[in-house]
């Protein structure tokens, strides 16, 4: 297709996910024509943007579920492209520590978990050799991660997109566009934006923390919904740097699929730490304070919503207090490094995950992609979507062309 804002393929989301998909596009079928549509004035400016910028090293995940071969294989793909175009990243490793008999106990069930999942290198190290690679940490033992890493998620966004749109004339990204609509007209799928109707033969949308609303106006009948979960972080000051060298996580609690408050040194230069997880009242809300009636009421009249705050509500008040508590989160660190305190960290940025929520209140935990005549829909791709884009975007493929 070459005439006027008529394409072969329409995305919908500039994220990582969006673009990774662009590009794999402009790689399979280098005749067909590709837009890009966001509907912000940069890409990557939530998800992708706002995360701890870790390249994953799939060892946690449910074996042979999307989330584990995904990232295993994305993985792989991000770091040669990576270094094939020039991007900053740097594969520091990462330690996984317990500082309980309980946590040493979940240890070896993730260690398991690493075994299934084929994580190169991994092992399991003793309190000496925690202090020895870690002199700051403290813990009973911990896994020895190699292959985890960091990197710059906004700069390999930005480098998909500029692949491909060099690599067609016509290909082009429409950025301030909002999709308000899609309609199927024959062969072709009209997309409304507030600005425009482009027209495409396939559409994939990759809506992130909007995903599910995207999804209604295609009259997709969903049995989840997106619920926005804000992550804080702090930000060690320059004094207190030389207390982190590598990645380093607790043990998860095996009830969430959120990976605990970590230490990260970022391509940067700086370390945080972070991110808690608390309820927001807006889905790109960033602020303690953020609101957005429209977001309130969808997520609270959600019976899936309210069921999972009955389940869990002993620790979401856990996770609030910490939220409005410097000395809460000092408290959390410390509990892998007894010698933060209050004085060496300062509080920075913050983001929202998208996380999908079944009617029953169990948080969705894997990848989910639908197909829905001509436009394939990207529900629910939690972390580690920035890590596995590049698998999430074949598995996308697979059933197009």
């Amino acid at each position: 297709m070459s005439a006027l804002n008529t394409f072969d393929f329409v995305l919908i989301g500039g994220g990582i996910v969006g673009t990774a998909t662009a590009y794999k596009l402009s790689l399979k079928f280098p005749g067909k024509t590709i837009a890009l549509i966001e509907k912000e004035n940069s890409l990557a400016s939530h998800q992708t943007g706002r995360n701890s910028g870790v390249i994953h090293s799939g060892i946690y995940y449910k074996p042979g579920s999307l989330k584990a071969e995904n990232c295993r294989v994305g993985r792989e793909q991000l770091v040669e492209f990576s270094m094939n175009q020039g991007i900053a990243h740097r594969i520091c490793g990462k330690m996984i520590v317990a500082t309980n008999e309980r946590e040493v106990q979940v240890l070896d069930e993730i260690f398991d978990n690493g075994l299934k999942n084929k994580t190169p290198g991994i092992k399991h190290i003793n309190a000496a050799e925690i202090e020895a690679l870690e002199p700051s940490v403290k813990g009973l033992k911990a896994i020895w991660v190699p292959s985890a890493g960091i990197i710059d998620y906004v700069a390999v966004a930005k480098k998909f997109m500029e692949l491909v749109l060099v690599s067609n004339d016509d290909n082009q990204l429409f950025l301030s566009e909002n999709v308000i609509d899609l309609k199927r007209r024959g062969e072709e799928i009209d997309i409304f934006t507030n600005k425009q109707t482009i027209k495409a033969r396939k559409v994939i949308v990759c809506g992130g923390l909007f995903s599910d609303r995207l999804a209604k106006i295609d009259d997709i009948k969903l049995n989840m919904q997106i619920v926005g979960f804000r992550g804080d972080y702090y930000q060690l000051l320059e004094h207190a740097k030389y207390k982190v060298n590598n990645l380093i996580y607790p043990v998860p609690d095996p009830k969430y699929p959120f990976l605990g408050v970590h230490y990260t040194p970022m391509i940067g230069g700086e370390v945080e730490c972070g991110p808690n997880a608390v309820f927001t009242f807006k889905r790109e809300g960033y602020t303690k304070t953020s609101f957005n009636l429209k977001d309130s009421l969808q997520a609270l009249s959600y019976k899936g919503t309210l069921r999972l705050f009955a389940k869990n509500w002993a620790k979401g008040i856990e996770e609030y207090r910490r939220a409005f508590s410097k000395k809460l989160f000092v408290k959390e660190l410390q509990r892998m490094m007894p010698s933060i305190t209050e004085a060496d960290v300062v509080a920075t940025r913050s983001g929202v995950r998208a996380q999908a929520v079944g009617i029953q209140g169990q948080m969705i935990d894997d990848f989910k992609i639908i197909r829905n005549k001509g436009i394939t829909h990207v529900i629910n791709a939690p972390s580690p979507a920035a890590t596995a884009c590049m698998a999430i975007a074949d598995e996308i493929l697979e059933d197009l062309g």
